[in-house]
């Protein structure tokens, strides 16, 4: 028997920080009046509290399903863009058919260039809280529905070491590797002595056998990423993440023909649409989906695609109470091609007590989240913090 939407409600929550995301503040680096700070370093603004956007979307039989989206800056964006354009559009649709209203909500701002941004980001939740309701429905856990689980777990790496010295760095890293984890990002807008001493630093401490990745943050041209790479080389870099702006197609192929290290990108991409121009450029050989920015059904063509095209995928972490967390595990679980998934420690564990379920990631490893759907809900802290659109 068939359901439909009876309701989407979206809301917002702010979880403070007691450090900020990638570390302290760098010298001329200021928090200003809306608690936002800009990294000099890739001239990016982040927020000092994690902040994130959450939908709840129920049925008419009372089945409730739970998306979750980026809310890190201006999360009233894409809970306007919920409110009052993609939720009435889904009232009344069976949650079944959760490919098919993606693809509708899609097409309505076709025509006005919305293939990105807060749009996408908006659609991503609405996605993913109808996934959760169809793995209710039938009562399976989602990666069930998303072709059946390939991994038991998966692989996952440290991702950010904010402390303010590269050797504090360099022993926070070496803590994470006596608890089991043998994979370590570094993030080079915060190696303050350069990256080629950070990637020294971190080799001579974790030894020969850890895997130590640098994320560039896009703030390279091409020809500065290549000497950069290049010069990270020696050190044993596992591969270099987002070497220059996402806009410069032509430039990140170019380094990916230029160095011997893995060039990966992703991150920012919002459809299959993105990924398609670059493999046929083979601009990159790490493909990184983003569950927050994409949602589950195009992060899954992402990722077929890529799988059919002999890349590797590592997706992004999320930045969340752990929602979109989940969606990540399930579809990568269910992705041949998925090797290994970022851990953003410094927001998964504190955040962790904001959703229900047994989601976790130990001695270098995560687990799925066991139950139908997502496997995961909103805690009841999490349900007292909610902040509804008005």
């Amino acid at each position: 028997m068939s359901d439909s939407v009876k309701t989407i409600s979206v809301y917002s929550i702010t979880i403070p920080r007691d450090t900020i995301y990638l570390g302290e503040p760098r010298p001329g680096e200021v928090v200003n009046e809306k608690g936002y700070i800009v990294r000099k370093g890739n001239r990016t603004v982040y927020p000092t509290s994690d902040r994130t956007v959450v939908v709840r979307i129920e049925t008419r039989s009372g089945v409730v399903g739970w998306g979750e989206t980026y809310g890190i800056v201006s999360p009233r964006a894409a809970m306007a863009i919920i409110d009052d354009l993609l939720g009435p559009y889904v009232v009344g649709r069976d949650p079944q058919d959760v490919a098919i209203i993606h693809e509708d909500l899609y097409d309505l701002m076709r025509v006005r260039g919305y293939t990105g941004g807060f749009y996408l980001d908006a659609l991503a939740a609405v996605d993913i809280a109808l996934w959760d309701i169809c793995g209710k429905l039938a009562n399976l856990p989602l990666v069930k529905l998303l072709g059946g689980q390939r991994h038991e777990r998966l692989p996952a790496y440290i991702s950010g070491l904010p402390k303010r010295t590269r050797e504090e760095r360099a022993e926070f890293a070496a803590g994470w590797q006596a608890k089991g984890f043998t994979s370590f990002k570094f993030a080079a807008p915060v190696a303050d002595d350069g990256v080629v001493a950070e990637m020294e630093t971190l080799r001579t401490k974790l030894g020969p056998a850890a895997r130590i990745a640098c994320d560039m943050h896009w703030a390279h041209t091409a020809d500065q990423a290549i000497a950069s790479i290049r010069a990270m080389e020696p050190h044993g870099l596992w591969f270099a993440e987002a070497p220059v702006k996402p806009e410069d197609i032509d430039g990140l192929a170019h380094v990916a023909a230029r160095v011997a290290t893995t060039v990966a990108a992703g991150e920012e991409w919002r459809t299959v649409f993105d990924l398609v121009p670059r493999v046929a450029r083979r601009a990159c050989g790490i493909i990184q989906p983003e569950m927050g920015h994409k949602g589950i059904t195009e992060f899954m063509r992402i990722g077929q695609y890529a799988q059919a095209h002999h890349l590797e995928v590592i997706p992004h972490a999320t930045i969340g109470i752990g929602l979109f967390m989940a969606a990540s595990l399930h579809a990568s679980a269910a992705l041949t091609a998925v090797t290994c998934h970022e851990y953003q420690h410094s927001i998964f564990e504190p955040n962790r007590r904001l959703v229900t379920g047994n989601m976790d990631c130990r001695e270098g490893f995560y687990t799925l989240p066991t139950g139908p759907g997502l496997g995961v809900e909103p805690s009841e802290e999490a349900i007292s913090l909610l902040q509804e659109y008005k």
